[in-house]
């Protein structure tokens, strides 16, 4: 391989035309072409290959390297659980009991430019948060920003942007991105202060960027864990209305 300093690149091994080369491309900020091309110029048999499917190899190459490294630096700031989660033939499997159309469907993202908002909900180990997680990873496939937080952890840093006066800063923050994801939504009470926190992100993102919520709960009993009736119904209106719902009621995934 190359010697590479901050200033040039240089291989003992290649002629000066062709260290020239590679110099001129690692100082255009194409590090990866540079790589691909010295590769090629080592290997003489690529010399069979014609111009197309050679600068198609180095283009690619860059390209590929360059989306590999947004991929890995979104998948980093999206906090998730499971950053390796996927999609492989156990959804199809029948004591899952999953909706797996409509999981097809979400996977292709057309669904994040809708804003509406998606409910995973289900019973406990059903495999909520791994499917979540899995969405997640398709949504930063599609270069969409995401942000992974539990219920409780986000009502904790609310509360710490609110007590430093930091309210306007954290619910921007939480509203830039494209997809935020609420687990172990229901597992806390929401008093008046923790009612007025959610409801300020929920409504800084209504009808702008979706929210994918996840819970044990049942739709149908997320009302009662609202300590103020009007914060109740302001929030849930923007949280479920024609949203996109998902249930997991099948075996249990942590038995499994």
């Amino acid at each position: 391989m190359a010697y590479v300093h901050k200033n040039y690149i240089y291989n003992e091994q290649l002629s000066a035309e062709e260290n020239l080369l590679l110099d001129r491309l690692f100082k255009l900020r194409l590090s990866h072409m540079s790589e691909a091309l010295e590769k090629q110029f080592l290997n003489l048999n690529m010399e069979l290959e014609d111009f197309y499917t050679r600068i198609a190899d180095i283009i690619n190459y860059e390209w590929d390297q360059r989306q590999s490294t947004k991929f890995n630096k979104l998948l980093k700031k999206a906090t998730l659980k499971y950053p390796t989660a996927d999609f492989d033939s156990a959804i199809y499997e029948e004591d899952r009991m999953l909706d797996t159309h409509t999981i097809e469907l979400l996977q292709q993202c057309k669904w994040l430019d809708d804003t509406k908002n998606l409910l995973i909900t289900g019973s406990a180990g059903a495999g909520k948060t791994y499917i979540a997680n899995a969405l997640c990873i398709a949504a930063l496939h599609h270069h969409k920003t995401v942000k992974y937080i539990r219920a409780s952890t986000l009502l904790q840093e609310s509360e710490k942007a609110r007590l430093n006066a930091h309210t306007y800063d954290y619910v921007n923050q939480m509203a830039a991105y494209d997809l935020l994801v609420i687990d172990d939504f229901g597992l806390m009470e929401l008093d008046m202060d923790k009612c007025r926190d959610l409801f300020e992100i929920i409504e800084t993102r209504d009808s702008k960027k979706p929210t994918m919520i996840v819970s044990q709960l049942p739709v149908s009993k997320w009302w009662d864990l609202f300590k103020d009736n009007t914060y109740a119904d302001a929030c849930l209106s923007r949280m479920t209305a024609k949203a996109y719902r998902l249930e997991c009621n099948g075996r249990d995934m942590r038995k499994a």
